[in-house]
């Protein structure tokens, strides 16, 4: 079976996101979603919301640009893109695995809000040690779609964020923490004809670098994948 699956597209370490979704699998096709081929999406089975820049703060209903660690220059044609994106997917029930930038602004179309910096708020920093992740623990909620998937209810994640999840939109909800109360991941409050949806915070594409056979990467892409798959099946 030759699956396509689009990844939008990403200043940041892009080249990991086909390295971690292909794998091994010739029969999986990456196809970078960018503002000059967005009608790639009518040939996508999944979508993978990839992480990097702040959303603009006006995609949350927020005036303030000058937060700490705001980027000098945002990316609006990226995050009009993306919306799109998911908004297209929503619709066509595309299974949609969104990560890190990706799950924050999941919240944002939905209706919710974000934080804009947690180490403003007294939150331990999330963000990269130079070019390394830092890695924490999260609990998981047993009854979620991320419990279904790993297996377990805690585990070691990695972390390079600066933003979190404020106020979750009413269509979501948040399936794990942080220790210091950071939303880790969020999937569909009701689940019922709505297409899989799994958001993290974490880099699961680059995760098996720090650890091996780690269930909230290797089992994340098996689980989307899977539901792909049966997407695929069922039509």
């Amino acid at each position: 079976m030759s699956l396509k699956i689009g990844i939008t597209d990403t200043s940041s370490h892009y080249s990991n996101y086909p390295k971690w979704i292909k794998g091994d699998d010739a029969s999986i096709e990456i196809l970078q979603l960018k503002q000059n081929n967005y009608d790639d999406l009518n040939l996508c089975d999944g979508i993978v919301l990839s992480g990097g820049i702040d959303t603009h703060p006006t995609f949350y209903t927020n005036n303030r640009l000058d937060y700490p660690n705001a980027p000098n220059e945002f990316n609006i044609v990226r995050d009009e893109l993306e919306i799109k994106v998911f908004k297209y997917a929503r619709e066509n029930n595309i299974p949609i695995l969104a990560i890190c930038r990706g799950m924050q602004l999941v919240n944002c179309v939905l209706g919710g809000n974000l934080i804009q910096d947690i180490v403003e708020i007294g939150k331990p920093n999330h963000s990269r040690q130079g070019e390394m992740d830092r890695i924490h623990e999260i609990s998981i909620n047993k009854n979620s779609l991320l419990y279904e998937i790993t297996g377990t209810e805690t585990g070691i994640v990695n972390s390079a964020h600066h933003q979190a999840i404020g106020e979750i939109a009413n269509d979501l909800i948040i399936t794990a923490f942080s220790r210091d109360g950071i939303a880790e991941a969020a999937e569909w409050k009701n689940k019922k004809d709505k297409p899989f949806l799994l958001c993290v915070q974490w880099h699961p594409e680059r995760l098996t670098t720090v650890l091996q056979e780690n269930p909230f990467s290797k089992n994340i892409r098996e689980g989307f994948l899977k539901a792909v798959k049966n997407k695929i099946n069922k039509n």
